[in-house]
């Protein structure tokens, strides 16, 4: 890590928070001339010490609102299992039927769009590898076909198979430039922007391929009269929206299950079988929240410490991003409530805590020791318990069921997680902005990341010892899994967190170093952002199933970042867009929320009235009944 430099806050900081930042940065020079013994006995002599508030927004979602969540399902369970059982074995017979690759494709990118390929995972890995065999020959076949190639290539891409860039040659000009003459062709277009942005580091075809078809496509939307289908005009707005690539799988199946109905090119029985495979899964994750609510009301963490962000619900939400399917229940269990408790310590980091106090906290944490929590003020007992508790029980069950010690791993993520926010606390308390690359090499391991995806890691179903014993340090992928969270939450909070009191964000390090605008600093952070997903791309084939699933995950992680910061801070301000979101994935209709107490008229509803985007809701015909 380079040196720290010392230096005044940025302009734009108010003078009052200098000069609060300066009188702490003595006190603590003179408190660090102490042992911590005695500087703990001199903050516990104090009766009350200053404490700093965030005035976070409340919990929008009670106890009673959660268990008031009710199946409502149009058919009984026995027969809806017994129906999605026929339909299961049907479309395995499908894909074994011989048809053309465009269709075997197309069928591929059906089942992964509409949530279901889980069900799949060995037949469309054996039918790509068939593919992937014949690859020239069947690029050779795809030549002047545009869709299919750009199908073809994000297909395989996104299965961890080695396919290169100059599969496009043949749709490239003399002049190394994409054909003038492929801008007429939407459906083509639109693939090849979607297989773009499983760009790695280097490929400057696919960097022009993403270029090429922004531009069309844009033109394409602004005009007055678009020669264009309702449904493939609303795909291309969807898209330039955001990328396939980069959207959480579950919000992104539900907008497809909707899409399909106005598109005859999917298969209805596939399009039933998804249907009842969503339900079934919405059925899972309701009962799953209803258990973890009511942990949380019991524990009553948010009562002792109201200082902290109380945030369950859309901690669920994050972890059922992270790992949708059913046989994942016991890692979103235990990474809720694992969310839960990052969000109380960083708050206690961020606000709460004094430096003193924080330096034992990160301590105790570090030597993972009930004993040694005796010098800790009583709220940072609570706190430790909370997480010592919570992992030694996550490392309970992996023993149970597999025989393996996970606990060491989670005791060192939690230790580093500390650390890292210890080092934060210090920059803010001495008044200190590092520069970008100092901040970073820190900030992507204080966003949690590295605990979350260790928790992935030692709760995977498909954990080995020999996987367990080669994890002496975090995968080369969760590098740029865990800075994309880091720069996606720094775009969307760092402004409203500057205003409250805390360390400088990447945008405010930029700013420092360069000398330059906040909007430049902004375009820089984006920059960055399109380079740490290309890293990302860059990790190729997982050699067992057990790479495959936490790559997944991996991939999740800044997915998932994506949607709750993309319209602002989408965690802390509760009443956003997470709001809506949220209301998406628990919550049905309309008139079951005016029931409920809840304002339908409200500005705030806008998106959940006019997109009618409710995860939760069973749905028949393409509406939510």
């Amino acid at each position: 890590m380079s040196s720290l430099h010392l230096v005044p806050a940025p302009s734009s900081f108010s003078s009052n928070l200098n000069l609060l930042r300066r009188t702490t940065a003595i006190k603590q020079q003179l408190h660090h001339r102490l042992s911590p013994h005695v500087r703990y006995c001199i903050v516990a002599k104090q009766s009350q010490p200053p404490r700093r508030s965030a005035n976070y927004q409340p919990n929008l979602w009670s106890d009673d609102y959660i268990q008031s969540l009710t199946k409502n399902y149009l058919v009984k369970e026995e027969d809806r299992s017994r129906r999605r059982d026929v339909l299961k074995e049907y479309i395995r017979e499908l894909m074994c039927e011989k048809k053309e690759i465009k269709h075997q494709l197309e069928l591929i990118d059906h089942l992964q769009q509409l949530g279901v390929a889980y069900h799949f995972k060995d037949d469309i890995k054996d039918a790509l590898k068939s593919i992937y065999a014949s690859l020239s020959g069947i690029t050779m076949m795809l030549q002047d076909d545009l869709h299919a190639t750009s199908l073809l290539f994000r297909l395989l891409r996104e299965n961890g198979f080695t396919v290169p860039q100059d599969i496009f040659n043949s749709f490239i000009d003399e002049q190394g430039c994409f054909k003038s003459s492929l801008k007429d062709q939407t459906t083509g277009l639109l693939s090849l922007y979607e297989a773009s942005y499983l760009a790695k580091e280097g490929e400057m075809v696919l960097n022009d391929a993403m270029d090429f078809t922004t531009k069309h496509l844009q033109n394409l939307m602004e005009m007055e009269e678009p020669d264009l289908p309702p449904h493939l005009r609303e795909q291309v707005a969807h898209a330039l929206d955001l990328p396939l690539n980069w959207r959480m799988q579950r919000l992104e199946t539900r907008w497809f299950l909707e899409a399909c109905h106005k598109n005859s090119t999917v298969n209805p029985l596939l399009l039933e079988f998804a249907k009842l495979d969503f339900n079934m899964l919405q059925d899972i994750y309701k009962k799953e929240l209803s258990n973890l609510s009511r942990w949380w009301k019991n524990l009553g963490l948010p009562q002792k410490l109201p200082f902290f962000r109380d945030r369950l619900t859309e901690n669920y939400l994050w972890s059922v991003g992270w790992a949708y399917e059913a046989e994942h229940w016991s890692y979103r269990d235990m990474q809720t409530k694992a969310n839960c408790f990052v969000t109380m310590i960083d708050d206690v980091y961020d606000v709460h805590g004094t430096l003193d106090e924080l330096e034992l906290f990160t301590d105790a944490i570090d030597r993972w020791d009930v004993n040694a929590i005796d010098k800790l003020p009583k709220y940072m007992k609570i706190c430790f318990l909370a997480v010592f508790n919570t992992s030694n029980d996550a490392s309970y069950r992996v023993m149970m069921e597999k025989g393996l010690d996970i606990t060491p791993h989670l005791k060192r993520a939690w230790a580093d997680l500390c650390k890292s926010y210890l080092v934060e606390a210090k920059w803010y308390h001495q008044g200190c902005t590092p520069k970008l690359d100092e901040y970073l090499e820190n900030a992507w391991i204080s966003i949690s990341g590295p605990l979350i995806l260790s928790h992935a890691y030692c709760m995977s179903t498909e954990l080995t010892e020999e996987a367990l014993e080669s994890f002496s340090k975090y995968p080369e992928i969760s590098r740029p899994s865990c800075m994309l969270s880091r720069l996606y939450n720094d775009l969307a909070t760092s402004s409203a967190e500057i205003e409250r009191g805390d360390v400088p964000k990447s945008i405010q390090c930029c700013m420092h170093e360069r000398n330059i605008s906040e909007a430049a600093a902004r375009q820089h952070i984006k920059e960055l952002i399109k380079e740490n997903w290309r890293a990302l791309n860059g990790h190729g084939a997982a050699a067992t199933a057990f790479e495959e699933q936490f790559k997944s995950v991996a991939i999740d992680v800044p997915r998932m970042a994506q949607l709750i910061y993309q319209h602002g801070d989408g965690y802390g301000e509760a009443d956003g867009e997470t709001k809506n979101q949220v209301i998406m994935t628990v919550q049905c209709m309309k008139e079951r929320l005016s029931t409920l107490g809840f304002d339908c008229n409200d500005g705030n509803w806008s998106r959940v009235e006019a997109a009618i985007a409710d995860l939760s809701a069973p749905i028949d015909g393409g509406r939510v009944q």
